[in-house]
């Protein structure tokens, strides 16, 4: 059985290991759960493992806003203490405190 913890949190402000973007964490999924060709697409030597945590984040880099789909493996935390500027950041989440956004919905 296979037993994973995601090491970021709803909320998180965090950047790509290589690549020169970062984002706001809305969802997380225990292992991959994208699909096959998206997988495919990732050239092999760089492929990370399927059974780890994978983030959906409400993404920006110096050009666009955008949702990306990131390994655990390629994120660290961002420690800018700078809020993210994605336009869609107000439907999920509130205020920017303590380099974190608060939920603003309720789940069930």
């Amino acid at each position: 059985m296979l037993k994973s913890q995601a090491k970021y949190h709803l909320g998180q402000v965090v950047r790509h290991r290589k690549h020169p973007f970062r984002g706001v964490v809305f969802d997380v999924d225990p292992k991959f759960a994208n699909t096959e060709e998206w997988y495919s697409a990732i050239p092999e030597e760089a492929r990370p493992r399927r059974d780890q945590p994978f983030y959906h984040l409400l993404a920006e880099n110096e050009q666009s806003y955008y949702v990306a789909y990131v390994s655990e493996q390629n994120l660290i935390p961002d420690d800018t203490g700078e809020p993210v500027d994605h336009p869609d950041l107000g439907d999920l989440f509130g205020e920017f405190q303590g380099g974190r956004y608060d939920l603003q919905f309720q789940m069930n």
